[in-house]
């Protein structure tokens, strides 16, 4: 029985940092997404709007203004300053990167979709050596916890040097206590049950990543997130350029 806990202990933690790594690639890959298509979809929605504005100013009808009123509803009104730039101020003013967007330099590119490789790998075994399931007390689940934390948001970065400096740091770092093995059946069996319930938690978080617009994404390419993002750019361009063509004809232009 005790050896069934071991290794379902060892399952729970390959299984967390299946959808730690999948979770982070879907915040990537949505940051992204919004920053690279963010403004077509805009664009879609404002040449949505303007057809519709344009069919109602040519018919007059009831209906055609209606829809009219509700296109141009859901057209994103455009921030004011403080809006634009709050999360690029700093004590020194605007920022590099809200600095760029006025004038010619260009703005940094955006962060990878996802983390290359070797910060995969690190990741993995820093949290196969540091999970706080490991913990043989409070105490040391605590820092356990701490730590994971930090790997977390370093492996979010994707900063592979961070990672470096975090396992040499759990390596000189107090060593772990030694497994210590269950006593009677009845810890055995709650500690089971508590995994089985940690697993349906995860599992949860894992459906609801798996289910969302951009885990679908991920899931149609999920070796070449790039090159799907030039796929539906080109798409999207493509609707803008047929959006264009309408309403110029509904304009009467040539």
């Amino acid at each position: 029985m005790e050896r069934a806990v071991r290794a379902a202990e060892q399952a729970l933690i390959e299984f967390e940092i299946a959808v730690e790594t999948f979770r982070v690639e879907v915040e990537n890959f949505s940051r992204l997404h919004h920053q690279k298509l963010g403004p077509m979809y805009t664009r879609l929605d404002e040449l949505d709007a303007l057809i519709a504005e344009a069919r109602a100013a040519r018919t007059g009808d009831e209906e055609d203004l209606r829809l009219a009123r509700e296109a141009r509803s859901l057209v994103m009104p455009m921030p004011g300053v403080e809006e634009l730039f709050h999360d690029w101020m700093d004590s020194g003013g605007i920022s590099d990167d809200a600095a760029a967007m006025l004038t010619d330099r260009p703005v940094r590119p955006p962060q990878r979709v996802r983390p290359t490789e070797e910060v995969r790998r690190l990741y993995r075994e820093l949290v196969r050596r540091a999970h706080p399931d490991l913990a043989q007390d409070d105490a040391e689940r605590e820092r356990r916890d701490a730590f994971i934390a930090r790997v977390n948001a370093a492996y979010g970065r994707g900063e592979e040097q961070q990672l470096r400096e975090l396992a040499a740091e759990w390596e000189a770092g107090p060593a772990a206590a030694p497994a210590q093995g269950y006593g009677e059946s009845e810890e055995l069996y709650a500690r089971l049950e508590w995994l089985a319930q940690r697993k349906e938690l995860l599992s949860v978080v894992a459906r609801e990543l798996e289910d969302s617009a951009i885990g679908a994404m991920l899931r149609m390419a999920p070796e070449d997130p790039d090159g799907l993002l030039d796929e539906i750019a080109e798409q999207l361009l493509a609707q803008v350029s047929e959006k264009e063509a309408l309403l110029a004809e509904l304009a009467g232009r040539p």
